[in-house]
């Protein structure tokens, strides 16, 4: 049970191997046994995973169960769950029961999946690292003294660890992709509008999107076919129809034409993770791709136009949260004002705060069109050059991260340092196309990530490329000692 894959599991399921009863009951002894070292969730929903699991086996009984009916999955702590505690990682919402489902959250139940628990993450989903969060650090299964990566550390955390089969993730400026690289495991972020993002909730809205940890891009695929799709109940939802990704992850990647942009091989790159992509690089030239170098001349700009961008959604998103209607609200207010005072400043941590501030001055009056309007003008030049480079490429490919992941405390008192570790992700959020990274390597025992870049809609084409890359290595096999 504990490294197969989402496939191997839904046919043990099917053919009566195992009960979801079972399964589930594996994974929240694992849950119980090893995470203390690991902090990754938050809440773990023990009796409701059984409950559902009782559930999925009685659908099985009958021939009424889908593929992923019975299959354990851990859900980031930002995806409201009917009568579950959603935090975002926050003492603004430590107090805050949901009373409805997010679409992701039910489009998973209806699939007859079976939710562990609520993963931890930096409050609301606003780090690199998730040292952010309110409920603690999360540490790295291949080193508990090093970080995870954020926002969704938890999730990532979980599924290296194998207390989970799949996680979802959030991902705005990375936040999915860099703790996959950081952990060893597949992350994917899909194009923006692909996954719903009602009941999601909100740090940056132009640039959040949901996505999936998972060992290997095939389990993606299997759990992604779920996950996508239009919901009339999100204004930004794409109404496009999903293929079937588990259907063109065996294609041939011969000819295919792989875009190499020299501005991710920069001196800044850790020399260890630039030999890890050039002996992937032959792994693909073996199964007939060929490279080609192109230009992303904006690159350097994506991290100055994303702390504009973001801090200024964010400013705007986090305004509800004011002591009022829910959420943590200060003791014994001397009046309105000193309400939203209190209650803002008690709930929300440094990082938020930072963002908001900075969000909120870029939007002011005399500083709305030198800051924010420049940051989007830098965001369509940006996407104009994945626009010009998906000419001549089909795929974009490079680090996920310009380093490993570092020591818990080691960039906490840097900012600048901290935001400079999604340097090779911002881009593909501020152009909405879809990235994810697979595991390529290891260096001084701490996974390398290496990252796929397609065009929009092309998560098919990224799942083949990544998937046919994974049956040549052993890379995403690969689990960390004690766990």
């Amino acid at each position: 049970m504990l490294n197969k894959s989402i496939a191997e599991l839904s046919h043990s399921l099917q053919a009566k191997k195992i009960s979801s009863h079972e399964l589930t009951q594996f994974f929240l002894e694992r849950i119980k046994k090893l995470d203390p070292q690991l902090n990754s969730f938050i809440t773990v929903t023990e009796q409701q995973a059984l409950d559902a699991a009782k559930k999925a086996d009685a659908q099985l009984a009958q021939g009424k169960a889908g593929p992923l009916t019975g299959i354990p999955i851990a859900q980031k702590d930002i995806f409201c769950t009917l009568g579950v505690k959603t935090s975002c990682g926050s003492k603004m919402l430590d107090n805050f029961i949901s009373p409805y489902d997010a679409t992701v959250i039910k489009r998973f139940n209806e699939a007859g999946m079976v939710m562990l628990g609520k993963t931890n993450m930096d409050e609301f989903a606003m780090g690199s690292s998730n040292e952010n969060s309110y409920y603690g650090s999360v540490k790295n299964p291949w080193n508990v003294e090093y970080v995870p990566g954020g926002s969704s550390g938890g999730s990532a955390a979980a599924v290296a660890a194998s207390l989970a089969p799949v996680a979802t993730g959030t991902d705005t400026g990375g936040s999915i992709r860099q703790p996959a690289a950081l952990c060893g495991i597949s992350g994917i972020k899909p194009t923006y509008g692909r996954i719903s993002r009602y009941g999601m909730i909100a740090f940056a809205s132009s640039l959040d999107q949901g996505g999936l940890f998972a060992k290997s891009a095939e389990d993606l695929a299997w759990v992604l076919n779920t996950m996508a799709g239009f919901d009339e109940n999100d204004s930004t939802s794409a109404n496009i129809a999903v293929p079937d990704y588990t259907n063109t992850l065996n294609d041939s990647l011969k000819g295919l034409r792989i875009g190499l942009p020299k501005e991710f091989f920069s001196d800044a790159l850790d020399k260890d993770i630039g030999n890890a992509i050039q002996t992937a690089i032959k792994v693909y030239e073996k199964l007939g791709a060929t490279f080609h170098e192109i230009n992303l001349p904006n690159t350097s700009l994506s991290i100055p136009a994303y702390y504009v961008i973001a801090p200024a959604e964010c400013s705007s998103n986090l305004a509800r949260f004011d002591g009022v209607r829910y959420g943590h609200r200060c003791e014994d207010p001397k009046d309105l004002e000193d309400l939203y005072k209190r209650s803002r400043s008690e709930g929300f941590g440094k990082e938020v705060t930072r963002r908001i501030m900075i969000g909120t001055y870029a939007l002011s009056a005399g500083y709305y069109d030198a800051y924010y309007i420049k940051a989007q003008k830098i965001r369509r030049l940006v996407a104009d050059d994945f626009r010009k480079a998906f000419k001549s490429v089909d795929v974009i490919l490079g680090p996920t991260t310009p380093s490993p992941a570092f020591k818990l405390g080691e960039k906490t008192s840097d900012p600048i340092s901290m935001y400079l570790s999604d340097i090779y992700t911002i881009a593909v959020n501020l152009a909405g196309l879809p990235g994810m990274s697979i595991p390529a390597g290891f260096t001084k025992g701490l996974p390398i990530g290496m990252q796929l870049i397609g065009n929009a809609f092309a998560e098919a084409r990224l799942l083949n490329v990544a998937h046919a890359y994974q049956k040549e290595t052993d890379w995403h096999t690969k689990t960390p000692e004690g766990f």
